[in-house]
């Protein structure tokens, strides 16, 4: 009996460990599926690489196990999953046709993305961080696009089971003719000063039921068209991000931190 608090803890340390170990692997083998054209396979990696994410913190602070370690551990998981393998998957499934600049641009994504989390991680150090904002978009976001713009024209070419929205896959052809410009912006995005809502803010106001409505009917999407839903709410999430700097530089409106 006396040794049950002390396995308890053990075990409490390693849990979320495990998730930012899952979210690695994740990011690893999503890299080997992009290099033998499995392309829809390995961007559902990274989206998987995704869910450990969510849940590694949210596991470490429930178990009130948070520490420096599990932070630098999970930004070395997040550069493999959300900064390596969507330039990657993007290099293989795309750029590569484009021998001059296609790999720089990929090796670009990749540098700016690790750039991203360095410092979000000093920020963090040093007590500049902050509930309701990121400082720049988070890495996790554009690696989403990236991965569900492969998986649905993997299934629009017919090399994936699945189905896409019609109106999706007039926007994944547009998108995928420019998924150059598409990962310099991200690229510039992530290192930049542009504040993106973060979700961590505890709010006291009760959800409307017309808001309730449409979360349902996202969940109802997302069983039927998986990445498509993704793919736009993520996509809807970076272009407001940029529209509500204009709005706010329009009207003179500061941040509040």
């Amino acid at each position: 009996m006396a040794n049950e608090p002390k396995e308890t803890s053990k075990f409490a340390i390693a849990a979320p460990s495990l998730f930012t170990l899952g979210n690695l692997a994740c990011g690893f083998f999503s890299i080997l599926a992009a290099s033998k054209g499995n392309f829809a396979h390995a961007g559902w990696l990274i989206l998987i690489a995704a869910v450990f994410d969510m849940f590694d913190g949210r596991v470490a602070r429930l178990l009130g196990v948070e520490s420096e370690f599990g932070i630098e551990m999970d930004s070395l998981a997040d550069a493999i999953s959300f900064c390596a393998a969507p330039a990657f998957l993007m290099y293989f499934l795309v750029l590569h046709t484009q021998p001059l600049w296609g790999a720089p641009i990929a090796c670009v994504y990749t540098c700016f993305g690790v750039l991203r989390l360095a410092k979000f991680n000093a920020m963090a150090h040093a007590g500049e961080g902050s509930k309701k904002y990121f400082c720049g978009l988070p890495v996790p976001a554009p690696a989403a696009v990236l991965a569900t713009l492969a998986i649905s024209y993997s299934i629009m070419e017919g090399n994936s089971a699945g189905h896409n929205l019609h109106v999706v896959e007039i926007y994944v052809t547009h998108l995928y003719n420019f998924v150059w410009f598409a990962m310099l912006l991200f690229s510039l995005l992530m290192v930049s000063n542009v504040p993106y809502a973060a979700f961590k803010a505890k709010r006291e106001k009760k959800f409307s039921p017309w808001f309730l409505l449409l979360i349902v009917f996202l969940v109802v999407l997302l069983i039927k068209f998986p990445q498509n839903v993704i793919l736009v709410v993520f996509s809807l999430y970076i272009l407001f991000g940029l529209l509500a700097v204009l709005y706010r530089a329009f009207l003179g409106i500061k941040i509040e931190k």
